[in-house]
């Protein structure tokens, strides 16, 4: 998959052939975290990174949450300095294919973000790939920044596992975040800008429905 042109072949067929049962996203509206960090008083900036899959989805999910400033596709995890796509394709890098989210943590929490993220972005039981994706740049991460995210999503995961939420473990990795590069151009905004693309339309589009429909109060039309 060199090109978004070259993945929409590539996947084409896999994805209309069958649709229902390749669409990512756990599809299950969890519940929110016990532990969360304490919501700011004034308007802030902070940062979040996450992978769960493709992330013109994952991109497009935080694109419409309240509170969130930007949403960057980009690579992380990886060991290789400023990848690209194709190197990042071949598997060979260590990267995933993630999400830099700037939110305003007076308007949306990271936990509420980590919320969104298990209940509509990703299936978090998956292990190396999501939907029609397969490979180790599709797993499923959360890279903290900093003691407090380690803190909030640890403890996230051991509350929906312990709560029995999904039919398996989650297998969410919990990792630190050691740098973060943006994709290209043309990954950036995909699903906005190719609404009628059948990867978007099969895959993504509804988890930005179950965004809309579980979680009307953090979500946003823009």
């Amino acid at each position: 998959m060199a090109k978004a042109s070259t993945r929409l072949v590539a996947m084409m067929f896999t994805v209309l052939a069958a649709a229902v049962a390749c669409r990512a996203g756990s599809g299950t509206a969890v519940p929110p975290p016990s532990a969360d960090e304490t919501a700011a008083s004034a308007p802030a900036k902070e940062t979040a990174v996450v992978a769960g899959g493709c992330f013109w989805g994952v991109q497009a999910v935080f694109q419409h949450v309240k509170g969130v400033i930007s949403a960057t596709s980009g690579y992380a995890g990886g060991s290789v300095k400023n990848p690209d796509y194709e190197t990042v394709s071949s598997g060979q890098t260590g990267h995933a294919e993630s999400v830099q989210v700037v939110y305003d943590p007076s308007k949306v929490t990271y936990g509420q973000l980590l919320r969104v993220f298990f209940s509509v972005a990703l299936d978090p039981t998956e292990v190396n790939r999501q939907g029609p994706d397969s490979g180790t740049q599709y797993r499923s991460v959360i890279f903290f920044g900093n003691d407090e995210q380690k803190r909030i999503a640890e403890a996230y995961i051991a509350q929906l596992d312990a709560a029995k939420i999904f039919r398996k473990p989650i297998a969410t990795q919990v990792v630190p975040l050691k740098a973060f590069y943006m994709a290209e151009s043309y990954h950036q905004n995909y699903a906005t800008l190719h609404p009628d693309n059948p990867y978007i339309v099969y895959n993504d589009a509804p988890k930005v429905a179950s965004l809309r429909k579980e979680f009307p109060d953090l979500y946003s039309g823009k």
